[in-house]
């Protein structure tokens, strides 16, 4: 794996978690919109991520004939991207408060299924993923600059 695979790797985790702390920061700020434009409460978003793969069929074809013994390699990792943002469909909790505007004819409100234990929760795991993704590209290019003071025979 090379340097720059190294680099990009790691930028697509930063993009992927830059994306999911936006979408957390998007259900916190909405954890009490009761009417949204489609209607009801806000649905609280969630972050679907896949993994990137070096599908290129002809480093898979060159590696068949000249090396790796004759066997197809697997495809290599290539970073993270953001396969969509879903809604999450679970209901909200029900509040008893017969004066509020989006009060039903029993006077209950339905609110927003955001958690905000949850979101918290989330947004933590997000920025230390992040911080990892960020210590990754300095080992990188730490490691790197190492590498080149040697060939250079200091």
């Amino acid at each position: 794996m090379s340097f720059f695979n190294t680099m990009n790797i790691s930028a697509s985790g930063l993009t992927a978690q830059r994306v999911r702390m936006d979408t957390i920061a998007e259900n916190i700020a909405n954890v009490n919109t009761t009417r949204t434009a489609d209607g009801g409460p806000y649905q609280r978003k969630t972050v679907v991520f896949e993994e990137i793969r070096d599908n290129d069929p002809f480093s898979l074809v060159f590696t068949n004939i000249f090396g790796n013994g004759g066997s197809v390699p697997a495809p290599q990792g290539m970073g993270v991207r953001v396969a969509g943002i879903w809604e999450d469909d679970s209901p909200g909790l029900l509040r008893f408060e017969p004066t509020h505007p989006d009060a039903d004819e029993l006077g209950y409100v339905r609110l927003p299924n955001v958690n905000i234990v949850t979101e918290m929760v989330n947004m933590i795991a997000a920025s230390r993923s992040y911080e990892a993704n960020i210590t990754a590209m300095g080992v990188a290019r730490t490691m790197t600059q190492r590498t080149l003071e040697i060939g250079q025979g200091r």
